[in-house]
């Protein structure tokens, strides 16, 4: 004997099969690659702020920061991986996450990459 279903089981049925497969869907958007056929290329790079204690003690440095790119060619994400001096941390990942690229592609489509760029605190510049 079959029973009757109502639409609105039908329904429900329906949404739990397609909100189970959503994730799977979201998660290749997410891919960040770091390996592109055409890599991102800087636009707008506007430098990082010279902290000012740091210019009175005649201070210099470096911090490499990791970045990912979204397909619009913004930065996505900022991460310091490694200072010489953690005073410039904090102007070096305003500055970064202010830049604008033209995005990396694979296979001709633009993609999220991940790059790491040194920003260099030096008052001669």
């Amino acid at each position: 004997m079959f029973s009757m279903i109502s639409l609105s089981q039908i329904s429900a049925v329906l949404v739990t099969a397609i909100v189970a497969l959503v994730p799977f869907r979201l998660s290749a958007d997410d891919t960040v690659y770091t390996k592109v056929d055409v890599n991102p290329v800087p636009i707008k790079t506007p430098p990082p702020e010279y902290p000012n204690d740091a210019k009175r003690l005649g201070t210099s440095g470096v911090v490499a920061v990791s970045i990912v790119i979204d397909e619009a060619g913004k930065v996505f994400s900022a991460q310091v991986i490694k200072s010489s001096n953690p005073d410039f941390d904090a102007p070096a990942l305003a500055a970064v996450k202010k830049w604008t690229f033209k995005p990396g592609k694979k296979e001709g489509v633009a993609v999220k990459t991940k790059v790491t760029v040194p920003l260099r605190f030096d008052l001669e510049d």
